[in-house]
């Protein structure tokens, strides 16, 4: 194609090129030396108002902001009227994200940290109570006033996979957020065990725990684990000279001497683990009724305490400590990771939890197992979801919960991700999975 230049030299300072297509008559504007369109984030210095600027394509939702695409002058070239009418310029308060907002103004492409925002008005959305200097905002109680919330926020269309998912977390949002989960009949027990490391099973704890306390619940959280993380998860000190778990097996302490309350989650309770915890493997090898010590601890605090649920997180191994764990509890909570190496160990855990049922406590069961850093975009992911579904149609939660760093990032603040972002997805992920198990408390169906 042949092309016809003709430069235009400003103040010395660039070059513009445009080039005329003879057939078609269509301008192309071009950096001078460069040889692709200047569609640019920002023009030339010295190009004033007059000049050709820098358009973005169009359905690019470039930010407007003067430092990047005002004038070099300091003056704003758009009337008033015309920033105040495009969403593009639109400034937005330091604490709310950019994102799509429906028509009553609730965000529904995500939310500042430690807030969650479900839309405000008539509609029973969400009611703000400040006390002490802190919002806090409760969500719709009717399920009816929910329904009509889910309802009325728009349907994006097919091809547009990014609000899809972003609608439907909107909806998940709403619908979990502030419900409050039916207590189960009588104290459940759950052991979180999984001898093979890193699947995810103190993160599991805390976060469960969190969202079952956070929906009215009474929950205590016994940490078995010598290193002492769902301790750490939870804001609740166990240095080496603080009352703990160990006390309780080793010394006969009573549990309620030791647990603590959770600062950040009203209802959650914790009975901390210290290194000590690393020798009583050792020390319990000689004591009376040794496999018994942590299930008569747990009997007579959950009795007198009037816990809803107990969660015990293991050390990732198959000893004593384990072993107390699973004579305590009536059910086996199985954290899996979707790899390959979490599949081989769940055969040697399901061993394990055999040999102690027959010989030491007849009602163990595994009633429930999540999967935990699950990854939708590779195929190993959906193949291990749909194996450990097929062998476990009936324990397998709904729910899987996706790798996110807001996980990763809350206990670095002694927090869980529950109140650490509860907008993020691994807290929807999990507040919907402790949802599922307190549905199956209720009803009976425990595995």
């Amino acid at each position: 194609m042949t092309m016809q230049d003709q430069r235009t030299s400003i103040r010395g300072r660039s070059e513009v090129v445009t080039m005329q297509d003879e057939r078609t008559s269509t301008p192309h504007t071009a950096v001078h030396g460069l040889g692709w369109p200047a569609v640019s984030p920002a023009p030339p210095r010295g190009i004033g108002p007059e000049s050709p600027r820098a358009v973005p394509p169009s359905g690019v939702g470039w930010p407007v902001s003067r430092e990047t695409h005002g004038s070099p002058t300091g003056t704003d070239p758009e009337p008033a009227a015309a920033k105040a009418e495009s969403p593009v310029s639109r400034e937005t308060r330091p604490d709310e994200p950019v994102g799509s907002r429906d028509e009553a103004g609730g965000n529904l492409a995500g939310t500042p940290r430690g807030r969650v925002h479900l839309g405000e008005g008539t509609q029973g959305a969400t009611s703000r109570t400040s006390g002490g200097g802190d919002s806090r905002e409760t969500a719709p109680t009717d399920a009816a006033e929910r329904q009509q919330l889910v309802d009325s926020l728009p349907s994006p269309g097919a091809d547009t996979p990014l609000a899809q998912a972003i609608a439907q977390e909107a909806r998940k949002r709403i619908a979990l957020t502030g419900r409050r989960f039916p207590k189960p009949a009588q104290t459940r027990v759950l052991t979180v065990a999984n001898q093979k490391g890193g699947v995810g099973k103190t993160t599991t704890t805390v976060n469960i725990a969190a969202a079952l306390a956070q929906s009215g619940l009474k929950v205590l959280v016994v940490d078995l684990d010598p290193q002492g993380n769902a301790s750490t998860a939870l804001g609740i000190d166990h240095q080496a000279d603080v009352p703990s778990i160990y006390d309780v097996l080793i010394e006969g302490t009573p549990l309620a001497d030791v647990v603590a309350e959770c600062a950040t989650v009203p209802g959650l309770f914790c009975a901390p683990a210290t290194i000590d915890l690393a020798g009583a493997e050792i020390e319990l090898v000689s004591l009376v009724a040794r496999e018994t010590r942590l299930g008569r601890a747990i009997t007579e605090h959950a009795k007198a305490s009037d816990f809803d649920y107990v969660l015990i997180d293991c050390p990732p191994s198959l000893g004593l400590l384990t072993v107390n764990a699973f004579v305590a509890a009536s059910e086996v909570f199985i954290p899996i990771q979707c790899e390959y190496y979490a599949l081989e160990g769940l055969s040697q855990l399901l061993r394990n939890i055999e040999l102690i049922r027959n010989h030491l406590n007849p009602a163990l069961h595994v009633s429930t197992i999540l999967l935990t850093m699950y990854d939708g975009r590779t195929r190993l992911s959906s193949q291990v979801a749909e194996e450990v579904r097929t062998h476990f149609p009936e324990q397998v939660l709904r729910t899987t919960v996706p790798r996110s760093v807001r996980v990763s990032e809350a206990p670095s603040f002694g927090e869980t991700v529950m109140t650490y972002d509860p907008a993020s997805s691994g807290a929807l992920a999990y507040l919907e999975a402790a949802g599922e198990i307190a549905t199956r408390g209720a009803d009976g169906r425990q595995g």
